[in-house]
């Protein structure tokens, strides 16, 4: 098991390392006036390849790459641009990641609460009310663009509910649609695995051997059917609970709440570079890590999986 996480471990370092390298290298084909701020239009050509030779833009970009890594090992993730000039990125990230979380975990919590059981009634009633009702909800949200439906509970939904349209510190009623929309697609996701997972589960020589045995239809179910079924789904949950720190880059630009996902909007918008930079790599670092935390937490409950080569290996 050691060598298994060990040997993962690596593989997701030279995946995030490959990842920067090549977010780094596009991330100097943007505009040089993300590197400026205000003021850009009034430097002559001379001050600006100075102001851009001090910042190592003009050194070969092995070099800059290296001395890139360098400045991440410290934890420096540069300093913001434009957005707030002068200002640490991570102080920045500071005063904007409690907003997401509080979004995401909200979020995440009520898809979990609703998928889940969903998903169980489509699978125990196949082909039934719930699972067709289900199926119906779940190819909604993967037909139709997220903005289409996003706009429409925004629009619609705050004018028949009375609900506020944008969010607002002070309004906890503000913070109800934020958070169910960010929820729709986990919701749907959630739903739609657990259906596929119990139903190939309940497929198995073993469901029918322990109805042959004569054990109960709820104890096979709970004891064995749900429990084996649950055990893919927690390969996805590190992912989910990771991304509730980057927050939802719609969501949160369309309610105008000052998390993480419409930071990373703003900043493209106003071409900090520096801070479009940080953004991307966080991102994909979560990504990454959460893909890694998820492959050892399910190797760990699901002893079907083989951690050798000999046993044969994932």
């Amino acid at each position: 098991m050691f060598n298994y996480i060990i040997k993962r471990f690596f593989q997701s370092l030279i995946t995030l390392m490959v990842v920067i390298t090549i977010v780094f290298a596009l991330l100097r084909l943007m505009p040089e006036e993300g590197y400026f701020g205000e003021g850009y239009e009034k430097l002559d050509e001379q001050q600006r390849e100075a102001i851009l030779t001090q910042m190592g833009l003009r050194d070969p970009l092995h070099k800059q790459l290296l001395d890139f890594y360098k400045q991440l090992l410290r934890g420096d993730l540069g300093k913001s641009i434009i957005y707030r000039p002068k200002v640490d990125i991570s102080i920045i990230l500071n005063d904007k990641i409690p907003y997401s979380l509080r979004f995401g975990l909200s979020a995440m919590a009520l898809s979990l609460l609703i998928g889940l059981p969903l998903g169980i009634l489509m699978a125990l009633n196949h082909r039934g009310f719930w699972d067709k009702l289900g199926t119906a909800y779940i190819v909604f949200i993967n037909a139709v663009p997220a903005a289409i439906y996003y706009l429409f509970i925004q629009v619609y939904v705050t004018g028949i509910f009375k609900i506020p349209m944008l969010y607002s510190e002070s309004n906890p009623l503000s913070w109800i649609l934020p958070t169910i929309s960010m929820s729709l697609g986990s919701t749907a996701s959630y739903a739609m695995w657990m259906r596929r997972y119990m139903l190939d589960e309940m497929n198995k020589d073993y469901v029918k051997l322990a109805k042959a045995k004569g054990l109960s239809g709820p104890r096979i179910m709970l004891s064995h059917v749900l429990r084996n079924a649950f055990v893919p789904m927690v390969q996805y949950l590190p992912s989910a609970i990771l991304y509730t720190i980057a927050g939802s880059i719609y969501i949160e630009s369309l309610y105008s709440i000052p998390g993480m996902g419409g930071l990373l909007v703003t900043a493209i918008q106003r071409q900090d570079n520096t801070l479009v930079q940080a953004l991307v790599l966080i991102y994909s670092s979560i990504g990454i890590f959460g893909l890694f935390l998820g492959d050892i937490l399910m190797a760990l409950l699901d002893p079907r999986i083989k951690l050798s080569k000999k046993a044969g290996a994932r």
